[in-house]
């Protein structure tokens, strides 16, 4: 088996853990500004000594009610500045939050309360609390409820008294590495989530040593912009290196607001899943065809993608320079600007960008930081940083983290934040960690000087009826080069021939109908338009292009609609669900292979 590990990992001392880390914050900058929210036309900002006194009042109004180290609390909200109050006054408590998405349907809010035993709901509206009072019912055991929009801070924190701050403070004193600091649920596509024990000393690690590999990002100096589900683990470890380094972390209002709030908040790096992305790249390009200078931006992107290649290579051209300068005032500077304008980095994450779209923002002038990582291993195992880029990997390992490639070539992970295990599942989780103290991702990937690559998952692997193996992502990502095309899905198992299903864009199919003198015509109507057919045509050449004549996709249908959370096609971090698609669209499936 080959393996990399990355030496110099952090020992995190029994007593470091996320709530001690904000203490310290706290006693070094307690006039800093630690959080900021949304607050009419701009951000409030609230100290980290403000955030702690409301940790711990918070936590104090836990205990009074009668929450017990070892509770699990369930979180049930949209990303906000309250989702932090809660999650370190419950961790404060010695308790243990249990996250759900807002999105979440009343059948996985169900599952996830009974099966985790929570004790106590913190839900964010009446439409959140609508969803859980339809299975209330349905789940044993009395759960103590209440509402952020509510008052839920207020009521609990007018709970606290002297006595039950003491008894907060003990709590704190008393975490133990092994406990346990959250359960988080696999959004899976398939079945009942399965909750991933993550401990105190998982957290402790990962914010130890992913602030040590990107030690330019987590200064207090820095700010960012959270507008990622908190629920996830993604946002949730970035929370936690950002509260406790001193970066100001700015609560997004609302996804559709980010074009308004990058401006506010002057993010100086942002982080991301490749989706945001690539809904960037193709608005700004989709502008500029209307504006009648696509190919103006068509050749700023190509030169902006030299660039980039060229700093990898160590040599810059004279004429790329020259060009680079130019395009910089006209083109990369208004793609900055629309992330406020002082950013220069960027972290993605949750699923591959993709090496066209890496080149491009950092030949714009945002270098971006790929990694890889999973709920199992309390996010990231593995980053580009600083002096260590390779665009199209997904980086080394963090220090002290060892990744091995296994014959079959699924990635094998080890490292202080790998997780304890599946929650009362001990099958599931016996057939993922194994007794070298290896986590099995699932993943295929392959090693390069350290520098890890990923080449699909195991379980998306694509056989067809001739036998040959393909990995959906090659051509997937490909297709999305193309503005027109938002979603790409790539079929084929136990068929004759790979085929796939394309969602459009819809912002971008709105501009080019009004280009092509077709603004009237319905979106019905342009999935079979000859014009718009032979632009996907062209796209799916193009993915071909990387792929043999046996993995080449021969045939396609575009979707009546584009995929989302809310039908069920997407997964809260905006993966699709491969399983739900296909059985969606079973009968267009069919009839590319002639079979219905």
């Amino acid at each position: 088996m080959e393996t990399y590990t990355t030496p110099g990992g952090a020992v995190v001392l029994p007593d470091v853990n996320a709530v001690e880390q904000l203490e310290a914050r706290a006693a070094i900058a307690p006039d800093h500004a630690a959080l900021a929210y949304r607050d009419g036309d701009g951000f409030a900002t609230v100290t980290t000594t403000e955030l702690l006194d409301t940790v711990i009042d918070l936590a104090a109004g836990l205990v009074a009610s009668g929450i017990e180290p070892g509770d699990r609390i369930a979180l049930h909200t949209s990303t906000r500045i309250e989702f932090t109050y809660f999650d370190y006054a419950i961790w404060a408590a010695g308790a243990a939050t249990t996250t759900i998405y807002e999105t979440s349907s009343a059948e996985q809010v169900e599952w996830i309360l009974s099966d985790s035993g929570a004790a106590m709901l913190i839900t964010e509206n009446a439409d959140t609390k609508g969803v859980y009072d339809e299975v209330a019912g349905h789940i044993e055991g009395n759960i103590r409820v209440h509402v952020i929009d509510d008052g839920a801070v207020e009521a609990l924190t007018a709970m606290a008294t002297d006595d039950t701050r003491a008894e907060v403070r003990r709590r704190i004193a008393a975490i133990d590495h092994g406990d346990l600091a959250t359960l988080v649920y696999t959004s899976g596509t398939t079945g009942n989530p399965k909750g991933c024990v993550l401990t105190h000393a998982n957290f402790g690690w990962v914010v130890t040593n992913f602030g040590s590999r990107l030690p330019e990002l987590t200064t207090p100096q820095n700010r960012t912009l959270m507008f990622l589900p908190l629920a996830h683990i993604f946002a949730r470890a970035i929370q936690s290196a950002c509260v406790s380094r001193g970066v100001t972390m700015y609560y997004s209002s609302g996804m559709e607001h980010l074009l308004d709030e990058f401006p506010m908040a002057r993010p100086t790096w942002i982080f991301s899943v490749p989706r945001v992305f690539e809904k960037v790249y193709n608005g700004a390009r989709s502008k500029a065809a209307a504006d009648g200078k696509g190919k103006v931006f068509d050749k700023a992107a190509e030169i902006a993608i030299t660039y980039s290649k060229d700093i990898e290579r160590g040599h810059t051209k004279i004429a790329t320079k020259l060009a680079h300068t130019a395009f910089d005032k006209v083109v990369y500077s208004k793609i900055r600007s629309v992330f406020g304008g002082d950013v220069d980095h960027a972290i993605s994450g949750g699923a591959p960008l993709g090496a066209r779209l890496g080149h491009f923002f950092r030949g714009v002038g945002i270098t971006t930081y790929e990694g890889y990582g999973l709920t199992e291993t309390t996010a990231a195992a593995t980053v580009n940083s600083p002096g260590e880029v390779r665009i199209g990997s997904v980086g080394r390992p963090l220090p002290g983290v060892s990744i091995g490639i296994a014959d079959d070539g699924e990635i094998l992970i080890k490292g202080g934040m790998v997780f304890a295990g599946y929650w009362q599942n001990d099958e599931a989780s016996s057939q993922v960690l194994d007794d070298d103290g290896w986590f099995h991702s699932g993943d295929i990937g392959e090693l390069d000087d350290g520098y890890l690559f990923i080449t699909g998952r195991k379980k998306e692997i694509i056989v067809t009826a001739a036998g040959k193996n393909v990995a959906p992502a090659v051509l997937e990502d490909r297709m999305r080069r193309n503005p027109l095309i938002s979603q790409v899905i790539v079929v084929g198992d136990a068929r004759p021939f790979i085929a796939a299903l394309v969602t459009l864009d819809e912002e971008a199919v709105g501009a080019w109908a009004e280009a092509h003198g077709k603004a009237g015509v319905s979106r019905e109507d342009l999935r079979t338009d000859t014009e718009l057919l032979a632009e996907v045509a062209d796209a799916v050449a193009e993915a071909n292009k990387a792929v043999s004549k046996a993995e080449a996709i021969k045939e396609f249908r575009i979707l009546p609609t584009d995929l989302s959370i809310q039908g069920g096609e997407l997964t809260p971090t905006l993966k699709v669900k491969r399983s739900v698609v296909a059985s969606k669209y079973v009968d267009l499936i069919d009839d590319m292979y002639g079979t219905s």
